[in-house]
């Protein structure tokens, strides 16, 4: 066991720092609860007394940063609760977490904001950040209180799973947003579009037999949105896209200077619609995988920095919500300790480098927090993973920290396993 106080010097791995691209053998000193000093191709000057650990055929990085996680505190603990979703997360290498507002009650109050950063403080290995509501109750009719909410410590505003469908409402958000130094992370899908679909509209959802899902519930909700950006100058974040017509609506508006960021959940970046097979629910996500020549799109769209982070879209589900036919089953798949691993597959088949499938999970949303991370510099945060990117496993959902087992990985051959996990140079997993 690595005593927390003395300082830790993890030598001879390879080390990947997705702020620069750089990567190489090296080793890193750890002491305070921050990186004291990075020595490439050698080993930095310990103190006396110093912890070791060998590194060797292991890559270490900045852990990883999932903007998206579902974490069941407060009214869903029997699907996840903070403890448990932390446990997940450390054994996936994911180091800080943002908590999504779809509890009961949705986190539309200062006290609700309070209450989570204590509940994490007290129970959590790894760093929650909470994400307040963007409407009163998520109904999307009336904001909640921006300012006293970032007073609080609310991260962003978001409704979670649901979108903001009047206009009104959400350019009165971003324009408050704008005045308070708020983001505002957007759930981009049109529900009355959407109306009963459930899986992506084309062939396979017709010899299915299931309703489908056009790409335009998601692309006129974002098409909305990023013109309302226009007119506020608001921070905008669209939490998941899945398309290429999306795609071509973020280029115009990065081309256009606006502050726009966007997001991709893992699952639409390594599964399509045939994976979901003969009604596996486990696969019923939103949005809906889609096609392999859209799933190929978005890959070239991350690889090439259009996307700006991936996600794990961590949503647990019980067997109550996930054991019925396709159509009647709920959204979500959890995510968290796939994340990692399921993002190896793309650097694996040569559709995107490490460092920059890292920086999507680390750099890139550091900086659209606001937050320190993502880098292994001298003064960073101790937050990181040792792993070994060619590990092979097979997922047994079993094995799952995470208190639902409703993985679409389930049984599927993954590479990739984190043997650390870092925070605040505190060894919390393995």
């Amino acid at each position: 066991m690595v005593d927390p106080a003395r300082p830790l010097v993890v030598s001879g791995a390879r080390l990947v720092d997705p702020a620069t691209g750089r990567e190489g053998t090296g080793s890193v000193l750890l002491r305070d609860g921050l990186i004291a000093d990075v020595a490439w191709g050698a080993a930095p000057a310990a103190p006396e007394g110093a912890e070791r650990i060998d590194g060797a055929g292991l890559v270490l990085s900045p852990g990883l940063i999932d903007m998206q996680v579902f974490a069941g505190e407060p009214g869903a603990e029997h699907r996840e609760t903070l403890k448990s979703a932390s446990e997940a997360a450390a054994a996936g290498g994911v180091t800080t977490l943002v908590a999504m507002p779809q509890t009961n009650p949705p986190v539309d109050d200062p006290a609700i904001v309070d209450f989570i950063r204590r509940r994490a403080r007290d129970t959590a290995i790894v760093n929650v950040l909470p994400a307040a509501a963007l409407t009163k109750g998520r109904a999307g009719l009336e904001m909640t209180e921006f300012g006293l909410l970032r007073e609080a410590g609310a991260i962003a505003f978001s409704d979670g799973d649901r979108s903001v469908t009047n206009a009104l409402v959400m350019r009165r958000a971003l324009t408050y947003a704008r005045d308070v130094g708020g983001l505002i992370v957007h759930h981009v899908e049109d529900p009355d579009l959407v109306g009963p679909g459930v899986m992506n509209e084309g062939e396979r959802a017709s010899r299915l037999g299931l309703h489908g899902i056009p790409h335009a519930a998601e692309t006129i909700m974002l098409e909305r949105d990023i013109r309302l950006v226009g007119l506020t100058g608001g921070r905008y974040h669209a939490a998941k896209v899945s398309c290429s017509d999306s795609l071509a609506v973020v280029r115009r508006a990065k081309e256009a200077g606006l502050p726009v960021t966007v997001g991709v959940s893992i699952n639409n970046l390594t599964l399509n619609e045939n994976d979901i097979g003969d009604y596996r629910t486990f696969l019923k996500v939103s949005p809906p995988l889609r096609s392999e020549d859209e799933r190929l799109a978005v890959v070239a769209a991350l690889a090439e920095g259009l996307i700006d982070v991936v996600v794990s879209d961590h949503d647990p589900q019980d067997v109550e919500t996930k054991r019925l036919p396709f159509a009647e089953a709920e959204n979500g798949a959890v995510g968290l300790e796939t994340l990692l691993s399921a993002g190896l597959r793309l650097v694996e088949a040569g559709q995107i480098a490490l460092p920059a499938l890292l920086a999507a999970m680390t750099t890139r949303p550091a900086a659209i927090l606001g937050i320190e991370g993502g880098r292994l510099a001298r003064g960073a945060p101790a937050d990181l993973i040792l792993f070994d990117p060619d590990e092979p496993y097979v997922l047994d959902k079993a094995d799952l920290k995470s208190r639902a087992k409703n993985s679409p990985f389930d049984e599927a051959r993954l590479q990739g396993r984190v043997r650390k996990t870092f925070v605040a140079g505190r060894i919390v997993h393995g």
